[in-house]
């Protein structure tokens, strides 16, 4: 395949440097050191304690690269309004554009009555994403890979290798069949999801309250959940999260505390949004958590926790520059 990679960061950097290693002529679109890194080093993995490499071709102009078999999207939430219209000479009619990126996507009110009547201005503000992306060329993508960067261009695996891909209107295609395997042949662990919407929403009830906990206080997963009162507070917003589903076909039968039990078998975990704030990046707080708000007051479910949690989330990072005043 003819594959690039929007944004070449710990999760784009891994997809890119696992397909590229397979054989598959592999670009990326970045700018600043990043761009800097892949035109001197190419693709960079540190995995299972060994340096993985292969040539890269990178550019800060998609019209550089030109059209595409598979176009990987793993920049912040926050980024997506700003790249979308950059992607246009990437794509034919044939060309699968994968969002491997945190929270609820762009799409995600597609087929859904109470959400169709406008995008979700939290992640699509304007529609400017929607506009940009063919919702027919989408394929829906839920990740759990640990990894980060250690400097520019250069990727530190973690924990984790998994992606659950899926057709965004749910089913299973020959189109989602044969990017899970060639996925699967770069040593990328695919499961083929007939309901990534369900999939995704699941994910995201995890981050949903240990992202901006974990931002705001400073604390690792388990440190939050080990003060009853801080883990009390998480099990009601994930309640009110999982009545939001229930309205837009996403519905969760786990139960916080089991969530809980599960996230606590994974160590101390450092989320994304904490490493953010050590960084000084902004946060990706509109996609994990307002979106969430946004789409209970479309369905008219009330989220006090999630609203509380919220406020207190922006306020910390505006205060710090890192969220928009």
């Amino acid at each position: 395949m003819k594959v690039c990679i929007i944004g070449a960061g710990a999760i784009g950097g891994f997809i890119g440097t696992r397909l590229a290693m397979t054989g598959h002529d592999v670009v990326a679109l970045a700018r600043g050191a990043t761009l800097g890194a892949l035109r001197k080093h190419g693709w960079r993995l540190r995995q299972s304690g060994k340096l993985l490499g292969a040539p890269a071709r990178a550019s800060e102009a998609t019209a550089e690269l030109g059209p595409q078999d598979l176009v990987v999207i793993a920049v912040k939430g926050q980024s997506l309004p700003d790249v979308a219209p950059l992607i246009q000479p990437l794509l034919e009619p044939h060309t699968l554009v994968l969002p491997a990126m945190n929270g609820v996507p762009w799409w995600f009110g597609r087929g859904v009555q109470a959400l169709e009547s406008a995008p979700l201005a939290c992640v699509d503000p304007g529609g400017v994403v929607s506009k940009a992306i063919p919702f027919e060329q989408v394929i829906g993508c839920a990740v759990y890979i640990g990894a980060s960067t250690s400097e520019p261009g250069l990727v530190e695996h973690h924990t984790g290798d998994k992606l659950i891909i899926g057709e965004p209107a749910s089913g299973v295609s020959e189109r989602v069949q044969g990017l899970g395997h060639a996925l699967k042949q770069a040593g990328i662990e695919i499961a083929v999801s007939a309901g990534v919407r369900r999939d995704i929403w699941y994910k995201l009830m995890g981050n949903l309250t240990m992202n901006p906990l974990s931002a705001i206080t400073g604390a690792p997963t388990d440190r939050l959940l080990a003060d009853p009162l801080v883990r009390g507070f998480c099990s009601a917003a994930m309640h009110e999260a999982s009545a939001v589903g229930a309205q837009i076909g996403c519905a969760i039968d786990q139960q916080p505390e089991d969530r809980h039990a599960m996230t606590l078998k994974l160590g101390s975990i450092r989320p994304s949004m904490l490493q953010d704030v050590e960084a000084g990046r902004t946060l990706e707080l509109d996609a994990i958590v307002s979106v969430v708000r946004e789409l209970a007051q479309r369905v008219g479910i009330a989220t006090p926790n999630i609203d509380a949690l919220l406020g207190v989330t922006r306020l910390f990072a505006r205060t710090r520059g890192l969220y928009p005043a």
